[in-house]
């Protein structure tokens, strides 16, 4: 893990992210609040639509519009609210200060530019240098991550690469500015076991060696448990529990990070004993269940979960959670 700081880089507080289609209003990311420290790994993690990617996106303004919107909210990065600032001078934070490394290479890398060109582009806008620096920057980039005889491949398209290698050229690019704060949206989705550990150990050691804030978006809770320091529990756009990493997995305070951990295969259990699993679907978030969304699936509902939207207390130091429900009376 990197040496952490106390020092903020990144503030969200009570982010409201909606999207409004034809079936009605969608609380994609609901009054979430959470913060990131220079040299920290936070993981943002939950089941598909429970609004992690819509959160990265909206800390990079790039949700579309229409139909979302950013409704409430602040963004704070380095003391300035990013929702205040204009266009223009989010471009100049965005692949600069803040880059984002997204779920498809295939989809984020331009099929009929050179990666020379496209790791290059973004060298001379933000760090102004000329072709010939440019040139080199991206040569070195390009062996950081591991890509051999860099200054060929260099030459090479996107499609001249297999899913791992282009996964190591976003990370390249991602990385070209040094940036203060990098998001990391499913970065090893559909790429076998051996190129994903070999991808995270490069973010791992970029993190070490350069203090960059990291902000990693998963459902693999491996994963999470290897890579960062606090885990950021999302259900139905909001935050249901949140602590550093060996706490939550020591301690879990609520049923749904409970099921989530329960549902992951362990070398030390019985060979004959059953994955658990939480029952039902995740809610449809244009019609959200009243008081707390987790109820019709949490075997320990009472009344007073389906009337009220329970709110973020602390059970420990540092430990956070979101449900009525005794604490000390949860089955591990």
């Amino acid at each position: 893990m990197a040496t952490t700081t106390d020092e903020v880089v990144l503030e969200v507080k009570d982010l409201q992210t909606y999207f409004y289609t034809q079936e009605g209003e969608v609380k994609a990311v609901d009054r979430l609040s959470y913060h990131v420290k220079r040299g920290e790994s936070v993981g943002l993690v939950g089941e598909s639509a429970c609004g992690k990617s819509v959160s990265a996106l909206s800390v990079l303004r790039l949700i579309p519009y229409p139909p979302g919107i950013i409704v409430g909210g602040q963004i704070i990065f380095r003391g300035q609210d990013l929702l205040q600032l204009s266009e223009e001078e989010m471009r100049g934070i965005r692949g600069n200060r803040i880059a984002m490394i997204f779920q498809e290479p295939t989809t984020s890398l331009n099929p009929v530019l050179t990666i020379r060109r496209q790791i290059s582009e973004s060298l001379e806008l933000h760090r102004g240098l000329d072709k010939e620096q440019s040139h080199q920057e991206t040569v070195r980039l390009l062996r950081l991550v591991g890509i051999s005889d860099a200054e060929r491949r260099a030459e090479a398209y996107p499609f001249q690469f297999s899913g791992g290698m282009q996964q190591r050229i976003m990370i390249a690019m991602a990385l070209s500015c040094d940036p203060e704060l990098l998001i990391a949206d499913e970065p090893t989705t559909s790429l076998d076991v051996t190129v994903q550990a070999q991808l995270l150990e490069i973010m791992a050691e970029l993190r070490e060696r350069l203090g960059t804030a990291v902000i990693l978006i998963t459902h693999n809770l491996g994963v999470v448990a290897r890579y960062v320091d606090r885990v950021n529990v999302m259900y139905a756009g909001r935050l249901v529990e949140t602590a550093p990493t060996d706490e939550l997995y020591g301690n879990p305070k609520h049923p749904y990070t409970i099921g989530l951990l329960a549902s992951v295969p362990r070398l030390d259990s019985e060979r004959k004993e059953s994955l658990r699993i939480i029952k039902g679907l995740p809610p449809n978030l244009s019609r959200l269940p009243g008081g707390c969304s987790f109820h019709p699936r949490c075997e320990y509902t009472f009344d007073r979960c389906r009337e009220e939207v329970p709110q973020l207390e602390e059970v420990a130091p540092g430990h956070f959670r979101s449900c009525f429900y005794d604490a000390d009376k949860l089955r591990k």
